[in-house]
Formats: structure tokens, sequence, C-alpha cells
């Protein structure tokens, strides 16, 4: 068994650790571009995200609610990781963590940063969803629907 598995395990645990601590895109926005919220009817998690665009790129994101760890880190992973970005490369972010929690990455990752912590949670099938829901509602948000569930 590779002893880097364990170090690099603790790794992605704090960084999953400290974005639940200290989550990205909490600040409200004073204008709202695209707007959804989301729900896991399973756990509770609840999401509401905000996008700001300028110049046709993500200028900012809120992104509010309450879940588990792995909720509000990815929540806060996803308002770190797209701002800056369009559209477009905001929905393939999206599709590559999508792809990574269901086994479907083929050759090299996207450059996900610190996304790729939450790979672990594949291993627990169940808190997929988790992950999932900022960047559901996320998707949800940009096609102009202004609610989601995750069944």
């Amino acid at each position: 068994m590779d002893k880097s598995i364990p170090k690099l395990d603790e790794l992605y645990k704090e960084i999953i650790l400290d974005h639940y601590r200290h989550p990205h895109g909490r600040v409200p926005l004073e204008k709202v571009d695209y707007h959804a919220e989301g729900m896991n009817p399973l756990c509770g998690d609840e999401v509401k995200l905000g996008l700001q665009l300028k110049d046709g790129k993500i200028e900012k994101v809120h992104i509010e609610g309450h879940g588990c760890s792995i909720s509000v880190a990815s929540g806060s992973m996803l308002a770190q990781i797209l701002k800056g970005k369009d559209i477009q490369n905001a929905k393939q972010i999206s599709q590559a963590l999508k792809d990574m929690m269901h086994d479907k990455v083929n050759g090299a990752k996207d450059d996900i940063g610190d996304l790729e912590a939450l790979e672990g949670v594949k291993r627990f099938p169940v808190r997929i969803k988790c992950a999932l829901l900022p960047w559901t509602t996320f998707e949800e948000a940009i096609i102009g629907h202004d609610h989601i569930e995750i069944s």
C-alpha cells in the first residue's frame, strides 16, 4: 500500500474542513444576474446561490444555506473557483466534478483546484449528492430556473 495515500487523505480532509470553517462567497450581492435555490430532501441540506456577471464573466458569487461539512465546503470551493470564469468554462468545471464523482474521468483531469479534495467522497455514495448540491444549483441558476430539488 502506498504510504502517501493517508497523507493525501489528511491533506484533502484539511482542505474540506478549512472551506467548511471559513467558507467563501458569503458576502451578499447588490445585484444578482442568476439565482437558484437547491435542496437535498434526503439530508436537509439547502443552498441559495447568486451570481453577478461583468463583461461575460462571473464577477461575484454568493452562496449560503445550511448543510453538512461536505456540502458547505463544496459551495465554498464553487465560490472560489468560479470567480472570474465565463459561464461556459464554469459549466465545464461543474461537469468535471460530476465526472470525477461518478468515475467518468477520461484522461487528465481538468484543473479543478481544491475540488480534487472531494474525490474521496465518492467512496460514500450517499454523500455524493452533498458534494454536488451547490454545483447542480449553479447549473439550475444559469438556465433560469429558480428552484431545484435533488432526488
